[in-house]
């Protein structure tokens, strides 16, 4: 069965606390539809791997034919990524997380500030388009990017929260400036999603 462009879990603008509607719009239904539709043409006659939940596909990428694998990687990788990314954003966002969370982001960081700190600097450091992200490895918390729609599930970590710093996630209200979106994206984050993702 084909992968589906789910909708949005809000309206387009309703992260304009950070996010411009126009962005939303061009960055779900143009970006993320065309991974999926081209994450389809690439698997077509696939259907063993058509048929796994595209967390499991990335998580297996070694075992999908080297012929086509990169175009996987790229557009499963997108599909992925941004499904998961639309998820950890809510218009009612911001704030502090909670719980066993904020605990572990303490005993790994610090506190929330240094944590927002790291992320920036994934974030600026990475040379072009990619990923910063808050992932899980092995039970520990770590701060990692990835370049493109490289994920982290191809190396067996669990995304936990990911800043995305494509030009087209960002340039129409912020044009070149990377770390302003970055500051003001902490506005949208959802943390209970995110506490959900690492109480599971």
């Amino acid at each position: 069965m084909p992968f589906e462009l789910a909708p949005l879990p809000y309206p387009a603008d309703a992260l304009e606390a950070a996010i411009d509607k126009t962005t939303m719009e061009i960055h779900h239904g143009r970006h993320h539809k065309a991974y999926v539709d081209n994450l389809n043409a690439a698997l077509a006659g696939h259907d063993s791997l058509l048929a796994l939940p595209v967390d499991q596909l990335m998580r297996q990428i070694a075992h999908v034919p080297e012929a086509i694998r990169q175009k996987v990687i790229n557009n499963g990788g997108g599909h992925a990524n941004h499904t998961f990314f639309w998820n950890i954003m809510s218009p009612n966002g911001g704030g502090e997380p909670t719980g066993n969370l904020a605990s572990a982001i303490t005993s790994t960081f610090g506190g929330l500030d240094n944590l927002k700190a790291k992320i920036k600097e994934a974030a600026l450091g990475r040379f072009g388009s990619g990923w910063a992200w808050v992932v899980l490895d092995q039970g520990k918390l770590e701060i990692t990017s990835t370049a493109n729609q490289d994920t982290p599930l191809m190396v067996g970590k669990t995304p936990l929260l990911g800043v995305d710093v494509w030009e087209h996630a960002y340039y129409l209200r912020y044009q070149n400036k990377r770390a302003d979106y970055v500051d003001a994206w902490w506005k949208v984050v959802n943390w209970k999603a995110i506490e959900e993702r690492f109480g599971a």
